[in-house]
């Protein structure tokens, strides 16, 4: 088995076949390719779009409504009809399911983070597959950075959660192309992406469905942070015949995204997902060039500049003077400290704070890079 546990995410344009209500046809598809993987022994979670849609039908709307309020009215309506629905068609093959509804702020602290990935891990081990999907009903744009805003990000974020695999994200699209091929016929399909650069982010466009929050960027941004954390992603077309399969079995299907790295400790994923950094410290090009090529700790004679209020313990974003992120890590110090401290050798720390906590910022085991 090339792939033993996976984590397949349902965009709302593929269940609703471009329309704005679900498409049973074609969710019925989808669930009895899962339900033959998850036969076959293959470990499987689900992350689902598709409440408001179902909110939109059940309520019988056919007129769009703007506004935060609303979406989340549709979200409370439809989220029991999605889970329904699903109940219904993976019961056609004895297997039984269950719900987790996400936000950011439940996976920042660290103990949120380990309670979601045991649960999570948990149903696995039962043979259960659950269907996530952030909670519309109570994560609002206007709560900033707590919400994933996209289930394309949430899916990413999951498949960090539990180690997995394998990361299929299915859409009403072939893959990534060299230009949005509803706008170009010439447009070709890129197999493969090795790493996703500038040149990649720009060929994916703003295109996106009205019915669907992410386009193929947020889908190029799940990609990054799942294959910087150990998974492989694929990007594929999820009404071509029996695609999930295909995918699990290495045929060439879609655009796939191999992963970086080997998998990493809980710890250090939890940090690469970004979810809990406080702050920001911008450091000189010899102190990235050291971390890049040396391995080495953050020290503060390498760091420029401190942005946020965050404490010693926290995870803090890592950049060079370029604006290219480096990485995150845990600081050894208050913000307050390092604004105290920067640009000055460690020998000095405990003159100017009257204490010390080590020569180190940031200490190279508490880093991840990307």
């Amino acid at each position: 088995m090339r792939y033993k546990r996976l984590v397949i995410k349902l965009g709302t344009s593929l269940l609703t076949g471009g329309s704005g209500h679900l498409d049973m046809d074609i969710m019925s598809s989808l669930t009895a390719q899962i339900a033959q993987l998850h036969n076959e022994g293959y470990e499987i979670i689900v992350v689902s779009s598709g409440a408001v849609a179902a909110g939109r039908q059940k309520l019988r709307l056919t007129k769009e409504r703007k506004g935060i309020p609303f979406k989340q009215v549709l979200a409370s309506v439809g989220q029991s009809h999605l889970m329904n629905i699903y109940d219904q068609l993976f019961g056609k093959h004895n297997i039984t399911i269950a719900q987790a509804l996400l936000t950011k702020s439940d996976l920042i602290d660290r103990t949120g983070y380990l309670n979601a990935r045991n649960t999570l891990l948990a149903l696995l081990e039962l043979r259960v597959i659950c269907i996530v999907n952030e909670n519309d009903v109570v994560a609002t744009e206007e709560l900033g950075e707590l919400i994933f805003g996209d289930n394309d990000n949430l899916s990413a974020m999951v498949a960090n959660l539990v180690d997995a695999d394998l990361l299929i994200i299915l859409t009403d699209i072939d893959g990534l192309y060299t230009a949005d091929p509803r706008r170009h016929p010439d447009a070709k399909l890129i197999p493969k992406v090795e790493k996703i650069d500038d040149e990649i982010e720009r060929l994916a466009g703003e295109a996106g469905s009205p019915y669907s929050v992410g386009g193929m960027i947020t889908k190029l941004e799940a990609a990054k942070l799942a294959t910087a954390s150990g998974v492989t992603v694929v990007i594929a077309c999820g009404t071509k015949p029996n695609v999930l399969k295909q995918i699990v079995t290495g045929h060439e299907i879609g655009t796939i995204f191999p992963a970086h790295t080997n998998k990493m400790e809980s710890r250090k994923r939890w940090m690469l997902s970004g979810l809990a950094s406080k702050g920001k410290l911008v450091i000189d090009r010899g102190a990235a060039n050291a971390l890049r090529t040396r391995g080495s700790s953050l020290l503060p004679a390498g760091i420029a500049k401190v942005e946020g209020d965050f404490r010693r313990g926290d995870v803090v974003d890592i950049f060079d003077l370029d604006g290219n992120q480096i990485g995150y890590g845990i600081s050894n110090y208050d913000s307050k400290d390092i604004e105290s401290i920067k640009g000055v050798h460690s020998e000095k720390i405990p003159w100017l704070l009257g204490y010390d906590y080590g020569d180190e910022v940031v200490h190279r085991n508490n880093m991840v890079l990307i």
